[in-house]
């Protein structure tokens, strides 16, 4: 039998195969990501009125604390702060976590704090970790409900109200996710984010929340109930990204995460190459990460739920790897003699990667037209700039996940995962 299964596998034009995954996947995931997404506007947005109705909360609408973890923000932490101050809700407070921070970013939040008695500040005297920083600032809150920014963040002032409406509207709502959306904009990094955004993200979540589980909630803006949090021993200081851990752990202990899109909060995004790699290398690890914690576990016929992202997320590291192989071997071509069925003769698509691109394009569309409701200006700006995604962050991607494989695996465990300023882009006057 093992003969014959050699024998079968030989049989087998692996680089006709190779090519026929590396073009077929991407086609069949953005067609999956197409209907589930409009299956989620359809249902959801479509038609919907954006006006906050407070009256809906009842007179004694629950507390809710806004925890800000800060590291190094001095450049964006006092605008971070107006904005969660000026949260249009009932009854909130803002605790902003100082984890050390080596610039002035603790003296600005005491002089933010004898000004606004809304806000609690919490110094560390060393870099904790963005994890250790969300712990405090959640043990420090008197509320049932916390909402979680980044340090850089601009919070929208209905985003609470919408998240609310999750965490309040059921017993197992362990968290709403919100929807990040782009500042700066002056590069052409910049300017294909803010289409990524919306054409990728923005629809894979809306999608994946149709299909049962959300792969992560978004770092910088989530709405989070205490109780759920409590349960699965909030955040793990030793995962690279706490997010994609703690959304993870909540749905494999059976607490549902939302995708809110009204739940806005905006960002600065890397501007650079070497900011944006590090950020991607980040994020892809991170998904390692899980994936080796957590992933014999999801065997359970009770996690089935989570079998869709689990698969997905798994095809798309086997495809990194196809299209590392794919470009090798084209490399190796003209100096080594390959056997004809290793031969690649060009990366240029053929007839299937002009299939490709025009799905891409259907993609990109479908999910700005959802988005532009979230938009400051026209998606057809946003339009012209996304068509240069694949040919980027398809390269970037690759790279990341080949790289974050082996990095995830020979990491050391039980190591604290503390931060470093990230590149934040050049309007955010962020230094590297």
């Amino acid at each position: 039998m093992i003969d014959a299964l050699v024998a079968w596998i030989l049989t087998i034009d692996w680089r006709d195969t190779m090519f026929g995954f590396a073009f077929y996947y991407p086609i069949f995931m953005a067609w999956m990501w197409i209907i589930g997404g409009l299956w989620f506007y359809l249902r959801r947005e479509r038609g919907q009125d954006m006006t906050p109705r407070f009256e809906e909360l009842g007179e004694n609408a629950p507390t809710v604390s806004i925890v800000i973890p800060c590291h190094d923000e001095a450049a964006q932490v006092e605008q971070t702060i107006a904005y969660a101050l000026a949260t249009r809700y009932p009854h909130f407070d803002v605790i902003a976590v100082n984890d050390g921070s080596n610039d002035d970013t603790g003296a600005i939040l005491d002089r933010l704090a004898v000004h606004n008695e809304r806000l609690r500040v919490i110094h560390f005297a060393a870099n904790q970790g963005k994890a250790v920083a969300l712990r405090a600032g959640t043990l420090a809150a008197r509320s049932d409900y916390l909402v979680t920014i980044d340090g850089d963040a601009l919070l929208h002032p209905y985003a609470v109200y919408w998240m609310m409406r999750h965490l309040t509207g059921g017993p197992r709502v362990g968290a709403v996710t919100g929807n990040p959306r782009i500042l700066n904009r002056s590069t052409l990094l910049g300017k294909i984010q803010v289409g990524e955004f919306s054409s990728i993200i923005g629809l894979i979540k809306r999608a994946q929340r149709t299909y049962g589980r959300i792969f992560t909630v978004s770092g910088v803006v989530t709405g989070f109930n205490r109780a759920a949090l409590d349960s699965v021993g909030y955040w793990h200081t030793d995962m690279v990204t706490e997010d994609i851990d703690i959304s993870w752990r909540l749905q494999m202990d059976h607490w549902d995460i939302r995708f809110e899109p009204e739940a806005l909060c905006y960002i600065y995004m890397p501007e650079t190459l070497k900011g944006l790699w590090q950020q991607r290398l980040r994020w892809a690890q991170g998904g390692v990460e899980v994936m080796m914690r957590y992933g014999r576990g999801l065997f359970a016929w009770r996690q089935r739920r989570f079998w869709g992202v689990a698969i997905e997320y798994f095809t798309s590291l086997i495809w990194a790897y196809v299209m590392l192989a794919i470009a090798v071997l084209f490399c190796l071509g003209p100096f080594v003699s390959l056997p004809q069925q290793w031969q690649v003769a060009t990366l240029l698509p053929q007839w299937n990667g002009l299939l490709l691109g025009a799905t891409c394009l259907i993609q990109f569309l479908v999910s700005l037209v959802i988005d532009q409701r979230y938009e400051r200006t026209g998606f057809l700006r946003h339009y012209f700039w996304v068509i240069w995604y694949p040919l980027l962050y398809w390269t970037l991607s690759t790279l990341t996940a080949v790289v974050a494989v082996p990095k995830g695996l020979c990491g050391s465990r039980c190591q604290r995962a503390r931060w470093r300023s990230p590149d934040r882009g050049i309007q955010a006057g962020k230094e590297e």
